[in-house]
């Protein structure tokens, strides 16, 4: 009996590029920056983040990718990857619940509303201490210990409170380190690297045997080589070869046979 898939809280589906439902790899070249894209949503109406993880060769995970919802209201979400060197590598998006986002949006109606300005600011006092404390040391983890710190301050005025937690630095830590909950992490897909020269070419197809000379009309690949900065010079940079396989009449078991050669076969050239 076929197991049941498992969909985390924060459903991730349609990840793209995915060649035949993740069975082949998608390809790049390294340096080739390209875009991850997956549908991300959840019920209600707390908000959502999600991130793209590249992981190289060896399966060590790079550096995040932040998603943006590429159009809002569609839950459809993306963000530009950018490989580094060749091989076999990895991708997968993460989704997860941003409690923090939530809470701005309904701190920046509630507090000058006055609608529930205690509880707004000691659940933003909250949620900013946990999000310092996954941080590493460092001054960035103490600018949103200070937001927490005066997001709890009785003694400050609402406006101030406020302000501190809502300042275009603190926003641009938290974009870095945001706070994530119930991540939901979707399928690796594989993506294989190879070099710039798979990407693209120009091909330049000729038979070795057709490049002999006069005293000698059949061709080796000692003569053809002989064209190769002429092809060159014609723009071309790859150089293709029919299939080579040997010209005559064949003697199998004694008896003439044109069919195909077996391994006990003898190839008798024409004169």
């Amino acid at each position: 009996m076929k197991a049941t898939e498992v969909i985390g809280r924060i459903p991730v589906r349609d990840v793209r590029p995915a060649v035949d439902g993740g069975g082949r790899p998608a390809k790049a070249v390294p340096g080739e920056t390209f875009q991850v894209t997956a549908t991300v949503f959840r019920e209600g109406h707390d908000a959502v983040g999600a991130n793209v993880v590249l992981c190289d060769p060896d399966g060590r995970p790079g550096p995040w990718a932040p998603m943006r919802e590429l159009v809002p209201g569609t839950d459809r979400w993306g963000a530009e990857v950018t490989p580094d060197a060749t091989g076999r590598w990895t991708y997968h998006v993460e989704a997860w619940s941003a409690p923090l986002v939530t809470w701005r949006r309904h701190a920046r109606v509630k507090i000058p509303a006055g609608i529930d300005t205690g509880l707004v600011l000691e659940e933003g006092a909250s949620l900013y201490a946990r999000a310092a404390a996954r941080m590493p040391a460092g001054p960035e983890r103490e600018r949103v210990e200070a937001a927490a710190h005066a997001l709890g301050d009785d003694g400050l005025p609402l406006h101030e409170r406020l302000a501190s937690a809502l300042a275009p630095e603190v926003d641009e830590i938290l974009a870095r380190c945001p706070l994530r909950e119930l991540v939901t992490c979707s399928e690796p897909l594989p993506l294989l690297v190879e070099r710039e020269r798979a990407l693209y070419g120009s091909w330049y197809e000729f038979f070795p045997r057709s490049e002999g000379t006069p005293e000698r009309p059949h061709g080796t690949f000692r003569t053809a080589a002989r064209r190769l900065p002429q092809i060159a010079r014609m723009g071309f940079d790859v150089v293709y070869l029919p299939p080579i396989h040997p010209i005559g009449t064949t003697f199998r078991k004694g008896r003439n046979n044109t069919l195909g050669a077996g391994p006990e076969d003898v190839g008798v050239p024409w004169a």
